[in-house]
C-alpha cells in the first residue's frame, strides 16, 4: 500500500478575519492525480500550556469561563504566542498574567497539533518548575481565571472523573508524565 498522495495549494481566500484566528478557504491540487478540492482552514499563532508546580509540589491550575463549552472548567495556564515572542516567554507570561506565579526554571516538554484536519497552528507544553507567587493575577479584560492548587498525587483522579477534560490539558500532562516516567 503506498503513502497517501500530498496536496498542492493552488489559491487561498481570506473568508473571515478575527481577533483569535482567520478562516481561508484553500483551493489545493492533489499532486498524483490532478483532482482539485476546495477545503476550509482555520490560521491561528501557536499557543502554549504550562504544567506548573509550587515550591511545594503542587499543580498550579485554574477555573476559568470557556464560551465554547459554556461552563468554568479546571485547566492548566496557557494562550496564544504574541507575534514578537518566543513559545517560551509567552509560557512565562501567561503563567504569571493568570495565577501570579513565576517559573523558577522553565522547560519544553513537548509540542503538537491542536487538531491538523482544520488547524495549521502548533500548542507548545511547558514545565515551570519551582513557581513562586509573585504578583496578584492580571488576565486581559475578557477574562477571569481563579487558581486552585492541586496536589500532584489528585490529577489522574481528576483526569479519570471526567473534573479535567480540554483535550490539549490532557495532552499536556500526558507530556509530562512521560516526561517524569
Amino acid at each position: 500500500m503506498s503513502e497517501p498522495s500530498a496536496w498542492r495549494v493552488l489559491e487561498r481566500r481570506s473568508l473571515a478575519s478575527y481577533r483569535v484566528f482567520e478562516v481561508s478557504e484553500v483551493r489545493s491540487q492533489r499532486v498524483d492525480s490532478g483532482q482539485t478540492q476546495v477545503f476550509y482552514r482555520i490560521d491561528s499563532v501557536d499557543w502554549v500550556n504550562v504544567v506548573a508546580l509550587t515550591t511545594g509540589g503542587q499543580v498550579i491550575m485554574i477555573r476559568q469561563f470557556r464560551h465554547g463549552a459554556a461552563s468554568v472548567t479546571l485547566e492548566i495556564p496557557g494562550g496564544m504566542v504574541d507575534t514578537d515572542e518566543t513559545p517560551e516567554a509567552a509560557a512565562a507570561r501567561e503563567l504569571v498574567e493568570e495565577t501570579g506565579y513565576r517559573a523558577g526554571r522553565l522547560a519544553l516538554l513537548g509540542a503538537v497539533s491542536p487538531n491538523p484536519a482544520l488547524f495549521a497552528n502548533r500548542i507548545h507544553t511547558f514545565l515551570a518548575s519551582d513557581c513562586e507567587r509573585v504578583s496578584e493575577i492580571s488576565n486581559d479584560h475578557d477574562e477571569q481565571t481563579q487558581v486552585e492548587l492541586v496536589d500532584v498525587n489528585r490529577i489522574d483522579d481528576l483526569l479519570r472523573a471526567g473534573a479535567i477534560d480540554h483535550a490539549l490539558v490532557m495532552n499536556a500532562f500526558h507530556w509530562w508524565k512521560l516526561r517524569a516516567g
